[in-house]
């Protein structure tokens, strides 16, 4: 017949985390790997039912009851913390001398591997325990990996897109990122002023100091415009010296006009370069969405063009509102039109 000390030497290569209970319920022996799960715990003498809280079946509380669910599954948890959750099944000892428990850890092994710093060591060698914990290990790093580099080309993209909207030399949005977005306000039904402005004598200063300081010119006239409209406002570099500005929900006219008034104050302020001064100004001209039927994103950029160069032949340094046949009579009036647009034109709230 099978020893204590030979049963237990056995046990503890083939189930590493077994407990051995006397009829009393007492511990007798507890496996190597158990024992490290509290290695400050005196396992020998120790009743079962102190060290585990037993919670399916909840009728166990005794060898007895321990002995008459021989097969089936237990789940208990340690009494104290970390109360690590644990399954087990128990086969009676013969002749009444108490029962045997192999426990394991479920699928709370993650955890515990983490808590109790096991190995393979602790584990039966047939245990495919730490072979899962391989595979669930590859697929995270795998799975972190593929999330970095999805991360990386989705960063990638932004910039790209980014960079495929912006004007490099000023930061602004370019032609094609302003197309964008009138085509969004349109679809959308939204109403905006659209102002163009062009920078009068900026050819005098490439050719009579150069296109660094034409640069630094266009950047500063850049920044000034970005001050004088709000973020939510579009403010777009389209050509050379040209510049589109989108002010969605401003169709106060005389708002408009102040802030034409504002920005050509701003851009007329001396530019230094290099030890020179630069010394520009601007015309603007604009108009609303509202004074079209159906607005359309290619007549708002022609009637803006119209109302510019009806302010430079005025004299540059002026702004107009758009007016029908103004490109034909080339008159420029800072004035909101009457007559060339539909009479319901709604400001835009203060």
């Amino acid at each position: 017949m099978m020893t204590l000390q030979q049963l237990t030497q056995m046990a503890g290569v083939i189930c590493p985390m077994y407990a051995i209970v006397d009829a009393k319920g007492r511990i007798v022996s507890a496996g190597p790997t158990l024992k490290k799960l509290r290695p400050r715990l005196t396992w020998e003498g120790r009743r079962f039912f102190r060290v585990f809280d037993l919670s399916r079946p909840r009728s166990v509380r005794s060898v007895e009851d321990l002995e008459r669910t021989a097969g089936s599954k237990l789940h208990l948890q340690f009494r104290d913390t970390p109360q690590t959750g644990l399954k087990g099944v128990c086969t009676p000892l013969p002749d009444g001398q108490g029962a045997f428990i192999n426990l394991s850890f479920g699928i709370s092994v993650l955890e515990a591997v983490r808590d109790y710093d096991l190995t393979s060591a602790d584990f039966s060698p047939t245990d495919l325990t730490i072979e899962m914990l391989y595979l669930v290990e590859a697929k995270s790093a795998a799975m972190e990996a593929s999330r970095q580099l999805n991360l990386r080309l989705q960063g990638a993209k932004i910039a790209a897109e980014e960079q495929a909207f912006t004007d490099t030399l000023t930061g602004l949005k370019n032609r094609r990122a302003m197309d964008h977005v009138l085509a969004r306000l349109i679809n959308s039904g939204r109403e905006f002023a659209l102002m163009h402005l062009d920078l009068d004598f900026f050819k005098q200063v490439n050719d009579t100091l150069g296109h660094a300081a034409g640069d630094a010119v266009l950047q500063q006239a850049a920044r000034v415009m970005v001050e004088c409209t709000r973020q939510s406002d579009t403010v777009a570099r389209v050509g050379g010296d040209e510049f589109v500005m989108i002010l969605e929900g401003v169709l106060d006219t005389a708002r408009l006009a102040a802030i034409a008034k504002r920005l050509i104050q701003r851009l007329e302020e001396p530019v230094p370069f290099g030890g020179q001064t630069c010394r520009i100004s601007a015309s603007a001209g604009t108009t609303l969405s509202t004074w079209q039927k159906v607005p359309d994103a290619q007549e708002l950029l022609n009637q803006a063009d119209v109302a510019l160069y009806a302010a430079k032949r005025a004299g540059r340094a002026q702004h107009c509102f758009y007016r029908e046949g103004m490109d034909k009579t080339g008159g420029a009036d800072d004035s909101p039109p009457a007559s060339s647009r539909p009479a319901e034109v709604r400001g835009s709230p203060s």
